[in-house]
């Protein structure tokens, strides 16, 4: 859990009432009924909370939920949508992150938890304690574990790289990597948090980032404060705000836009990130 700075868009609606381009909780799509063979796996983003997201994973019959900040409301949806719960995957143990999983559990209690095995005594309910490097495969998709601290000390990240022509790579980063941003050094060192997002912005270009929280606007209102002749930063605001206006969610980013725009993922080295991260937390613009 990242707290929102001040300045926040705070246009993400909540679980219940997803803005338009998300399908909204609770209710499912005209005509829609259980199929009976799975699909290819697609992402499905659900606002909760103030700003948060919760990511789901699904082929039509199975689920994958990240980061699940409520439960009941995701419960509901996913059994209006006729899926079953396979898995939960966690990024780290803040309450917004977790605090879902006992009512998604007791609904499917055969469901898998995967969460870091560093922070198994923050994140309870574990089935599957993972650390860097470790790859699995939930719906037929391989997922690959990261480790990127410096939010908190064992925070990870999940990376499904594409298996076949045309399927997207995805990365579920949690609050390390933000669209425009960087999540704030809760437990970690500025060190660490330059060697996370480096981490991250080397992987594929085209790969879509699913941060989990709306804090798009206000990071690049910030970044064009900070970097004012900076013509990709103001476009990219420029862009955001139109979306924001709309009541549409600026999430998923890609790897490409975020080398390209994100001040913290284009920082040298620790000392300059840890400068940027310090002017964020101050900056009331």
């Amino acid at each position: 859990m990242t707290a929102a700075p001040p300045n926040a868009p705070q246009g993400a609606a909540p679980l219940g009432s997803a803005p338009p381009g998300s399908a909204p909780l609770g209710s499912a799509p005209p005509g829609s009924a259980a199929p009976v063979a799975p699909a290819a796996a697609q992402v499905e983003l659900l606002p909760a909370l103030q700003d948060n997201y919760i990511f789901v994973l699904h082929n039509g019959v199975e689920a994958v939920v990240v980061d699940p900040a409520v439960g009941e409301p995701v419960v509901a949806w996913l059994r209006r949508q006729g899926l079953r719960l396979n898995a939960l995957l966690h990024t780290h143990h803040h309450a917004d992150h977790i605090g879902g999983a006992p009512a998604l559990l007791a609904a499917w209690p055969e469901a898998r938890v995967y969460a870091a095995a560093a922070d198994r005594d923050r994140i309870p309910h574990q089935t599957d304690g993972v650390r860097h490097g470790k790859v699995f495969t939930l719906l037929g998709r391989q997922v690959r574990v990261l480790e990127v601290p410096g939010h908190t000390r064992a925070h990870v990240a999940y990376h499904l790289p594409a298996q076949a022509p045309g399927q997207r790579e995805e990365l579920f980063c949690g609050d390390t990597l933000f669209a425009g941003g960087c999540g704030r050094l809760f437990e970690g060192t500025a060190e660490q948090m330059h060697a996370s997002l480096a981490r991250l912005a080397a992987l594929p270009e085209a790969t879509r980032v699913w941060c989990a929280h709306e804090y798009t606007e206000g990071n690049l209102r910030w970044a064009a404060a900070e970097a004012p002749d900076d013509a990709a930063i103001a476009d990219r605001l420029a862009a955001v705000r139109a979306l924001r206006q709309a009541g549409t969610p600026t999430i998923p980013s890609t790897v490409a836009e975020e080398r390209r725009t994100n001040l913290f993922v284009r920082a040298r080295d620790g000392r300059e990130l840890a400068a940027l991260r310090e002017s964020k937390n101050d900056w009331r613009g």
